[in-house]
């Protein structure tokens, strides 16, 4: 086992986040002295509104998807589409608008582009049209037992896992992988929801069916604290969370090294806090701050 130099972070919003990200690339490639060192941008994921194939959580992202392309093809970051609705039937597969963004991830072969999914249905069909275009395979699926997660790590047709939140702390188990299945684990580190949640399944299936067009009630959740909403407070409080000593003393050590931040579904201030967490020296926070968003004429208050 050989523990890795550098650290793969795959963040949210690719489409949601645009304006955000058109800032701070250029700082994050410009100002490295800012950043940790064995930190990297691997990919930014995301969809935008009105996918059919969209999943996870409801897309909003309304930029325009030449630029949002344009931006991480000019930093060499791999682009993600979140397509892992998973009620898709074959009559779905036809969809002009993720076709289309699917042919514009081929067709630049530089944005190494890749498709998150759950539905089998949809892997299948990229598989067979954009051969070109890797797939990861989704939490939506909610496998929480580890012969699951084992069974879809050796899956040969995904490039990525990510697994549920709540197999996070398994350490025996991940110590124990080969370093190929290692590889292909990419953990969720900053999950807000309760480790007892028993309606994630029903919730994921909600936002599947509101991708689809129809008419139904919003999920209500029931796990404890769900009314408060996401908090990257709380988030850390989680029995589940990876902070970077985690990732640095713990993951890194044990030979894993992809790790994706949760967050297209929230506000651009809440995610850029996380970009501080993750990417951000300490001492720099202030700096990136100024240099992002601070305008020393405004008062917010």
């Amino acid at each position: 086992m050989t523990k890795p130099s550098t650290v793969k972070f795959h963040l949210p919003g690719l489409f949601e986040f645009y304006e955000l990200y058109r800032r701070f690339l250029p700082l994050f490639y410009e100002k490295r002295e800012w950043f940790y060192p064995w930190a990297e941008i691997e990919s930014i994921y995301g969809a935008p509104s009105g996918c059919l194939w969209g999943g996870g959580r409801t897309g909003f992202g309304d930029c325009d998807v030449n630029e949002c392309l344009k931006l991480l093809e000019e930093y060499g970051i791999s682009a993600r589409l979140t397509f892992s609705n998973s009620l898709l039937k074959e009559e779905h597969l036809s969809d002009y608008r993720c076709n289309n963004l699917c042919r514009k991830l081929a067709e630049k072969p530089a944005l190494r582009g890749g498709v998150i999914v759950h539905s089998d249905l949809l892997a299948e069909y990229l598989r067979k049209n954009y051969p070109g275009l890797y797939l990861v395979s989704s939490t939506t699926k909610v496998q929480t037992d580890l012969k699951d997660l084992k069974a879809e790590l050796e899956r040969p047709e995904f490039e990525y896992v990510v697994p549920d939140f709540r197999c996070n702390k398994a350490l025996n188990f991940l110590e124990n992988l080969p370093q190929s299945e290692k590889d292909k684990v990419e953990f969720l580190c900053n999950e807000c929801c309760s480790i007892a949640c028993k309606d994630r399944r029903a919730c994921y299936e909600n936002v599947s069916r509101k991708a689809l067009g129809e008419d139904c009630p919003d999920h209500v959740c029931r796990a404890p604290g769900a009314e408060e909403g996401y908090k990257f407070s709380k988030a850390m409080k989680n029995p589940a969370f990876i902070g970077v000593t985690d990732i640095t003393e713990t993951y890194m050590p044990m030979g894993f090294s992809n790790f994706k931040i949760e967050g297209r579904s929230l506000g651009s201030a809440v995610v850029f806090e996380m970009l501080l967490y993750y990417l951000t020296k300490p001492e720099h926070h202030v700096e990136l701050r100024e240099a992002v968003y601070l305008d020393s004429s405004l008062d917010l208050f």
